[in-house]
């Protein structure tokens, strides 16, 4: 997820891309651990929406400090909701809350005036948000942040599952299969392939910044590489070489939790 040592600034990253054959697994096994190895069902697979990258006009995606995009400790965060129903907006408030309980930060959903985060329900447009400071290089008058699938029929755990997950965007998390440490053995045909399709309609270097570019030790700090971390996207057997899956996680992990508490301490 994230980070080690000190913060330092981000250069351009290469793409770096697993590549194996079926006996060129072993280290992606080993990383495997303790995770179950499963196919996920057809329905599981149809509605596997996961979040995109999205970053500022002028902004190269990892072309900045990560101690640029996160706010200072003990802030409180103005969030404010364009549209969305009020039972939508109560849970989001609900879940993207936990992150409070052990990071020193507060989020204080405002109604009117200026908002460091804004929130809009726009369907069809996927679920995303600006990294952590990055909202700041957005107008008032846009949002930061979408859920493009949320409405009265979502599950509890769906509305965890997105809205812990994008908050921790909010507050400067990367994504964990983009772990500096981490080599999942993707089926890159096969990844190129899902992700083109509904529900995602991706292009290949969506599906290239969002999974196989990682980040490199020297450019972020981060815990260990956690499988069961909320900012992981889920990884089915299918679009892996050999036995690597990763489930949906829709709660924080305990990694999550002790990290972003070094990341915001009280």
């Amino acid at each position: 997820m994230k980070m080690q040592n000190l913060f330092v600034w981000m250069l351009m990253v290469p793409l770096i891309f697993a590549s194996c054959s079926k006996e060129e697994i072993n280290e992606a096994e080993d990383l495997n651990g303790q995770q179950e190895t499963r196919e996920f069902t057809a329905e599981e697979l149809a509605s596997m929406r996961v979040c995109k990258d999205v970053y500022p006009e002028g902004v190269t995606p990892r072309a900045a400090a990560v101690s640029s995009k996160v706010w200072q400790n003990g802030q409180t965060l103005k969030v404010k909701f364009i549209g969305g129903s009020q039972y939508v907006r109560n849970k989001v408030m609900q879940y993207a809350n936990e992150w409070s309980d052990y990071a020193n930060i507060t989020f204080q959903f405002v109604t009117s005036g200026t908002a460091d985060i804004r929130v809009s329900f726009m369907s069809g447009q996927g679920s995303y948000s600006y990294i952590g400071t990055d909202a700041n290089l957005i107008s008032q008058n846009s949002e930061t942040m979408n859920f493009g699938w949320f409405d009265s029929n979502t599950s509890d755990s769906e509305f965890s599952r997105t809205t812990i997950h994008e908050f921790g965007h909010a507050l400067g998390l990367i994504h964990e299969h983009q772990h500096p440490e981490v080599t999942i053995p993707w089926d890159k045909p096969a990844v190129y392939a899902y992700y083109a399709g509904p529900p995602n309609y991706w292009s290949q270097s969506q599906v290239d910044n969002n999974l196989f570019a990682t980040y490199s030790t020297w450019e972020t700090q981060f815990s260990d590489y956690d499988p069961q971390s909320i900012m992981h996207y889920a990884v089915d057997n299918s679009l892996t070489i050999g036995n690597f899956s990763v489930g949906w996680n829709t709660i924080l992990s305990n990694t999550d939790k002790q990290f972003i508490g070094e990341l915001y301490p009280f």
